[in-house]
């Protein structure tokens, strides 16, 4: 009787709210019951459905440009760890808003196995996370010098250091010789004599070779600068400062389904579009919510697919989602109307007048509410009077 009633408000109802009604009713609930349930359900639901015509863009814009007004601009960091900053407010909403590939505090959330994220063995999950800390050969090194007599660089080691990171001088060797071929390394137990194979060095040429060592990649995942396992309820997660998802998600000990990063087109190139416009939704009103905020989820969802119904993800600029745009005067109307137009007058581009811009700019009814639909009146034959 139940999946009878299910099956009627199949054609009512989307999928996943008769899935989650189905999920959360009791099982000994009644026919006239959960009927009831369905009805309500379906009321609200048709209720909350947009009328045809509805202005949307304009309502998601001044839904999220009002409380935006509002927003702090601040950035909260994380107490005790250099580095560890993450952008809030306004300036969070204006760099996912206009697609900035470069951010201001790139982070990631990593979740581990269950073994690791239970944290029963402290000092294996620290040690994880210093693992995954991007070393470079500067970070234990205690001094870079030069000696002049045989045109050398002297690399001392911090021994200490190097014990905290698991690494040895052959191990360091390694990965130096991996990054340059045109050096030859000596290893003198507390430090390493590094000379180019060239045989005609100058002074300026080992000079150079000097800061090109100093920031070579030696160990762990690049892009990584800082780590900090947290305790979010019942497990341990590691925060980390700058993002790389895609080496991330390669290693054994971390749960693949739930790590992320706050890199909208990290997502986009490893998980793909549909999980960059699911990103964009939920940075966006975990940044509206933090505030303080109430905005509705849909006006939020309107701009992310928006930004991402081209297949790959476009910020809200001139260099965006306007350029997608068919309209010459509704390009025009945004930020560079005299470049729009040329541009359009040189290929000879005709404009449709389908959108609300370009209607408005014409002083023409523009195609929402009222101005939705058209009359059409049969003119009476015979003579005109």
């Amino acid at each position: 009787m139940e999946e009878e009633l299910f099956k009627e408000y199949q054609s009512r109802l989307p999928r996943k709210l008769i899935d989650d009604i189905r999920d959360n009713v009791p099982k000994s609930i009644s026919a006239a019951k959960l009927k009831k349930v369905l009805e309500a359900a379906s009321e609200e639901y048709a209720a909350a459905l947009v009328n045809p015509g509805e202005a949307v863009g304009v309502i998601s814009a001044e839904s999220i440009g009002e409380p935006g007004t509002q927003m702090t601009l601040n950035t909260f960091h994380f107490a005790g760890v250099a580095e560890m900053n993450v952008t809030m407010g306004l300036p969070r909403i204006i760099e996912i808003l206009d697609g900035r590939k470069e951010l201001d505090t790139p982070m990631m959330e990593i979740y581990l196995n269950k073994a690791m994220a239970k944290g029963k063995d402290i000092e294996e999950l620290r040690r994880f996370a210093l693992a995954l800390k991007e070393t470079r050969l500067q970070d234990f090194v205690t001094e870079f010098s030069i000696n002049i007599t045989d045109l050398t660089v002297i690399v001392k080691l911090d021994k200490g250091k190097m014990k905290d990171l698991g690494l040895t001088n052959s191990k360091i060797i390694e990965a130096i010789s991996k990054q340059t071929k045109m050096l030859n390394i000596k290893d003198d137990g507390d430090s390493l004599v590094v000379k180019s194979k060239s045989k005609d060095d100058t002074f300026n040429e080992v000079y150079k070779i000097k800061e090109k060592i100093r920031g070579l990649h030696i160990k762990g995942i690049k892009g990584i600068t800082q780590v900090l396992p947290v305790k979010r309820n019942d497990e341990f997660i590691i925060v980390t400062a700058g993002s790389n998802m895609a080496d991330v998600l390669k290693l054994e000990e971390v749960d693949s389904y739930r790590t992320t990063t706050n890199n909208i087109f990290e997502i986009e190139q490893v998980l793909g579009i549909e999980a960059a416009r699911e990103a964009i939704v939920r940075e966006v009103y975990k940044v509206i919510e933090s505030q303080g905020l109430n905005v509705d989820v849909r006006h939020i969802m309107l701009v992310a697919d928006t930004m991402c119904v081209s297949g790959t993800v476009k910020g809200i600029t001139r260099y965006g989602v306007v350029s997608e745009k068919s309209s010459v005067l509704a390009r025009a109307s945004f930020e560079t109307p005299i470049k729009n137009i040329i541009n359009a007058a040189l290929v000879g581009e005709v404009d449709e007048l389908n959108s609300v811009v370009e209607n408005a700019m014409l002083n023409q009814v523009i195609p929402i509410g009222t101005g939705l639909p058209r009359l059409v009146v049969r003119q009476p034959s015979g003579k005109k009077q």
